[in-house]
């Protein structure tokens, strides 16, 4: 689409396109996008987790400082490309990774280690609960974090002040205020439909339980304020802009929208927030978001129970391992041409290597893998280990390898979707792609579309992902029409009828993913072996590092 540089240099200049700033698990990404809605601006800064004292986790420190980072590489894009400074904005949104644990006392001092949603240690609270609620509480929620830390009785719990996720943690720098939208909401606490806000039968159940515990705080004091899509959730602050902006240039007040999760920025980035669509969000870790037509008829521990932005009930699969390990093979394949004197670019290495994966065979030829650096709730694992396997008579070639990298980056996911497929009896029109698995076109695609036996579209705009989605929700805000729904919005303002580039699933790929399939949920005995024989080479590698 040709843009009319002069228009959009007079719209930044005059404070009429929005920012979304997402916090994902690799990277911090800034979209700035325009009225229309198309992104206009970038800005990135890379990061990594890390695994202290056997906890996923990032410093603060380090937040901030890629908040830092990546807005002034954003400023910059502008700078460069449209020649003016980005001094004021019409609307900002904050997203990041949901779930975890971040907790405070009452005076905003950092009570324990930030705990992301890779760690899966809370598998006693995860289980109490949800027996106690009779509601699938997963271990990466923040109320099982919250509950395992009083389990195991740690001192800090005494002093709890305030509990929120990493958008809300970012979005309390930015405002000082401590809010929450609903869909990451719903990711700490279970969301009573009816009303958009915490359930508060089971919020007088945990009370009971802080209760007897020796705890004097309520749950509902240390919480977030829920808000729903559309909703004004405070403005910048002079210490927010200047976190943001160190320079001086940025303009405070800017409104901000409720901050959100991975989860629900990914359905607004891809238009399904109404029933029947979904999305799957796939890089670091691969999650699915099915918007239902009804509540299920029975409570699962694979399957968390979420809402949209805008409190619509959502199933949500989540899988803590997606294309790490495939990625960290791309890159061995990558040093070796390096070392044989060729020097390609990383992203035609994946190009190349992704697309001979689909003349591979239907079943992947006999081989097996597992991806799992971590732990994986849905298959039952608290740790992981990558591991690949064959037998001698195996078709052992690299496109199979590659495919059977690319399968079992889905392995967990398809486990946790057949229950809503088969068990649940849930019907899906159309489900839409994003992330880095489907940067290479119709490759991912087909994957997901031959694991799902589904239509799979992938978005122009699913590059921008979330942090776009971000920015539209901040958009929504200050640009809808008294008593438009998000959906509305969505579907006639920002993508008009669009449904992207369509892959639909070849049944020959789909029955090969259905053996692949056995062989996956029958060799999980292998990885749980893998995790037990490695535990003490894992133990002398941290002390010789």
């Amino acid at each position: 689409m040709d843009l009319d540089v002069s228009a959009i240099r007079e719209a930044i200049e005059n404070g009429r396109a929005s920012l979304g700033i997402e916090l994902g698990s690799t990277r911090i990404k800034a979209v700035l996008i325009g009225e229309n809605h198309i992104p206009l601006a970038c800005g990135g800064y890379d990061w990594e987790n890390r695994f202290e004292d056997r906890v996923w986790t990032y410093s603060l420190e380090e937040v901030k400082r890629g908040l830092t980072g990546c807005y002034r590489n954003l400023a910059e894009d502008v700078k460069k490309t449209y020649g003016v400074e980005l001094k004021v904005l019409g609307s900002l949104g904050i997203s990041g990774m949901m779930h975890g644990y971040l907790v405070f006392d009452k005076y905003g001092r950092q009570l324990a280690p930030f705990r992301t949603w890779r760690n899966t240690i809370t598998g006693e609270a995860s289980a109490r609960l949800t027996e106690i609620f009779a509601y699938p509480i997963p271990q990466r929620w923040s109320i099982a974090h919250l509950y395992q830390s009083m389990l195991n009785q740690e001192d800090h719990v005494k002093d709890m002040g305030f509990m929120t996720t990493l958008s809300g943690y970012v979005h309390w720098l930015l405002t000082g205020q401590k809010v929450l939208g609903v869909g990451d909401a719903s990711g700490m606490f279970p969301i009573d439909i009816q009303t958009r806000d915490f359930n508060s039968r089971m919020l007088d159940q945990f009370d009971r339980l802080a209760a007897d515990t020796g705890y004097s705080w309520k749950l509902h004091d240390i919480l977030p304020k829920v808000l729903s899509a559309g909703e004004n959730a405070g403005v910048l602050s002079p210490e927010g802009a200047g976190l943001l902006d160190p320079s001086g240039q940025l303009k405070y007040g800017v409104p901000l929208c409720p901050p959100e999760g991975d989860a629900g920025t990914g359905m607004a980035a891809t238009n399904s927030v109404r029933p029947r669509t979904g999305n799957v969000s796939a890089g670091t870790s691969v999650f699915s978001m099915i918007v239902l037509e009804k509540e299920l008829a029975h409570v699962y521990e694979e399957i968390d129970l979420v809402t949209t932005p805008a409190g619509d009930l959502v199933a949500m699969v989540h899988c803590n391992n997606c294309t790490s390990d495939l990625n960290a093979w791309i890159s061995l394949f990558g040093e070796f041409l390096d070392e044989m004197g060729y020097k390609a670019e990383t992203g035609y290495v994946f190009s190349v290597l992704y697309n001979l994966a689909l003349t591979g065979d239907k079943d992947c030829g006999g081989l097996l893998s597992y991806g799992y650096l971590a732990g994986e709730h849905i298959t039952g694992f608290d740790e992981g280990r990558p591991l690949f396997v064959r037998m001698p008579d195996s078709r052992f070639n690299l496109a199979n390898f590659i495919r059977v990298h690319l399968f079992t980056s889905l392995g967990a996911l398809k486990t946790g979707m057949d229950i809503l497929f088969k068990k649940e009896g849930v019907k899906l029109d159309l489900v839409f792609g994003h992330g880095g698995l489907f940067k290479t076109k119709g490759v991912g695609q087909s994957v997901m579309a031959a694991a799902m036996n589904v239509p799979v579209s992938v978005m122009d705009t699913a590059g921008e992902g979330g942090a776009w989605g971000i920015a539209l929700l901040a958009s929504y805000m200050i640009h809808r029409e008294e008593g438009e729904t998000l959906e509305h919005y969505l579907e006639n303002r920002v993508f008009s009828g669009e449904s992207g580039n369509q892959v639909m699933p070849d049944p020959e790929d789909t029955a090969g993913f259905e053996i692949f399939m056995e062989r996956y949920t029958g060799g999980l005995a292998i990885e749980r072996a893998a995790v037990e024989v490695m535990k003490p080479f894992s133990n002398e590698f941290n002390r010789i590092r």
